[in-house]
């Protein structure tokens, strides 16, 4: 018992200030979600219809920050403060270098690419503008993700916790300010939205960027001298960028699929999903990059079985926290709703989304610490099958079957999309029972190893 409540309080330690700054990020996309509610549910919809591309920056953060959170944790367990220092330097000018292109997308083609959707013009047009302008912050998005992730990996989690919260904390206030025209602020509307995103973005990556820099964190910035590093960023990132654009691509034909059934459906998909994400995301994201650091440190001292019982303690800590939090969801379902929308046809919809990811917390409770686990000794191929499996096979094909040619309607989109998380949970959970994920690891270091005597001789 006393291992096992080890593990939890080494957990706890670690995560409530990723939990902390998880809250925030996504209290500020509630916000931006209220905000654009007062305007209209076409509004909601330009903006949700918009973040479905605005998701790819955050992919490739995402992706490169998993590169980044493994090599830094395992080789801050074994003590290669130099090594860490290079991946972590590496990591971030191949993200700063990434998002430059979708600068020029943004600007270029920001509203064909939402009218591509199904939008109506007046939806197209709205949305087109605020991706724009999310899209012109791009690089300093995926910086600022990098960043944090290089810390966590280190066991450094307050210093991210600090900087995107305040950075979130300035977006919240420019989004109510420009986006309703509060004090003596002008009435931007979307647009305002958008500029209070990307100021806070730019602001973030800065901030993080400084404190790699300077003296005050343990990682520090180095220049990267082998190709070894650069080839296990990569390798690592890859799969992760392919895992999060395989949701995020399934999610076009998906909300092109919820328009079927009108523009107030689409809105309360995207109203169902800011509820579980606002409610339940610092959790279930806490616990995939505790799990991250966590097994990643105990492999990199060699300490292959501590890791695995640390996977299972903090597997079964996710189970039963996320597991309170859904039912919580569903029983509240309405009132929580009512916070997003007054109009009567897209609050029905939502509700019934917001029950379909209530029930979904169980397979998120398994798949995120699994993830996590499999993530930190560098395995991100796992949890890529994982996601890719369950957005087609489940959450496109079986919502399409289900809702269209069995001709079950908006009913037939809910069962898709808790199929879909069940297949993630299954498919991490054969990953972390018969995977070789520990010899992966193992792998990774003993290069890195070899590399570091050759710099030396």
């Amino acid at each position: 018992m006393s291992r096992l409540l080890s593990v939890w309080r080494r957990a706890a330690s670690l995560g409530w200030p990723v939990a902390v700054q998880q809250t925030f990020n996504t209290l500020m996309r509630t916000v931006d979600l209220v905000v654009t509610g007062l305007f209209s549910p076409a509004a909601v919809a330009a903006v949700g219809l918009a973040d479905l591309y605005a998701q790819v920056p955050l992919r490739v953060g995402l992706a490169l920050g998993a590169g980044s959170i493994a090599l830094s944790s395992q080789d801050t367990g074994r003590g290669a403060d130099l090594t860490r220092d290079r991946a972590i330097t590496q990591a971030l000018l191949i993200g700063a270098l990434c998002g430059l292109p979708m600068v020029a997308v943004g600007v270029l083609f920001g509203g064909p690419l939402i009218a591509l959707l199904g939008a109506e013009p007046g939806v197209a047009d709205a949305g087109g503008r605020y991706l724009a302008i999310v899209f012109a912050a791009a690089p300093m998005r995926i910086v600022g993700l990098v960043g944090a992730r290089s810390l966590q990996g280190a066991g450094d989690t307050r210093t991210p916790m600090l900087v995107n919260g305040t950075a979130n904390a300035l977006n919240i206030l420019l989004t109510v300010s420009l986006g309703l025209g509060l004090w003596v602020a002008p009435e931007l509307g979307i647009v305002g939205v958008g500029v209070a995103t990307a100021v806070s973005r730019t602001i973030e990556a800065a901030a993080l960027t400084a404190a790699l820099a300077g003296p005050w964190t343990g990682p520090s910035l180095a220049r990267p001298r082998d190709l070894t590093l650069t080839r296990q960023v990569v390798a690592v990132s890859l799969p992760s960028f392919a895992e999060g654009m395989s949701s995020t691509l399934a999610n076009f034909p998906f909300n092109s699929l919820t328009l079927l059934f009108g523009t107030e459906a689409n809105a309360a998909y995207h109203i169902g999903r800011r509820i579980y994400q606002q409610l339940t995301g610092p959790l279930y994201r806490s616990f995939s990059t505790v799990s991250s650091i966590v097994v990643g440190q105990l492999l990199g001292e060699g300490e292959s079985d501590e890791a695995r019982y640390a996977a299972e303690a903090i597997l079964a800590l996710s189970l039963g926290t996320l597991g309170v939090a859904g039912v919580v969801m569903f029983v509240g379902a309405a009132e929580l709703v009512a916070v997003f929308t007054r109009d009567r046809l897209t609050a029905g919809y939502a509700v019934g989304f917001t029950r379909a990811f209530a029930v979904s917390m169980l397979f998120f409770g398994i798949f995120f610490p699994l993830a996590g686990t499999l993530r930190g000794a560098g395995d991100t191929r796992t949890p890529f099958y994982a996601r890719l499996l369950g957005s087609v096979v489940f959450m496109l094909g079986g919502s399409y079957l289900l809702a269209v040619v069995f001709e079950f309607g908006i009913v037939g989109v809910y069962a898709g999309l808790v199929l879909s998380y069940a297949c993630w949970a299954v498919v991490v959970v054969v990953g972390f029972r018969r995977g070789d994920w520990v010899g992966t690891a193992e792998s990774m270091i003993a290069d890195r190893a070899a590399m570091e005597d050759a710099t030396e001789d």
